[in-house]
């Protein structure tokens, strides 16, 4: 005895359309996007020299509207704090070391 096969397909890909943004936005969500990761940098840069010769290759998320940062050893942990504290807020994850990334590209 055989098996009746479904002959449903199933959906693959986006559920929700993509958004289209006028270059107009695109421009403006970048520039968004650069002032905040310029705010981020500032606080990073002044604490960075401190915090290189006791935490190296921790992680640090900073909070730019309260100059407030948050230092760990894991990622996920630093930004589950810094989320805990401020749980809507927009935040942005360096690592302290040289450069601030991690990872080699």
């Amino acid at each position: 005895m055989t098996e009746a096969k479904s002959t449903s397909t199933i959906r693959r890909g986006r559920i929700f359309p993509e958004i289209q943004w006028t270059e107009e936005q695109k421009a403006q969500w970048k520039a968004e996007r650069e002032a905040f990761k310029k705010r981020c940098q500032a606080i990073f840069t002044q604490v960075q020299p401190q915090l290189i010769k006791t935490h190296y290759n921790w992680y640090m998320a900073v909070e730019p509207e309260s100059g407030e940062y948050f230092i760990n050893e894991d990622a996920l942990v630093v930004a589950h704090q810094a989320h805990e504290k401020y749980p809507n807020a927009r935040l942005h994850v360096f690592q302290i070391n040289e450069t601030g990334v991690c990872g080699k590209i």
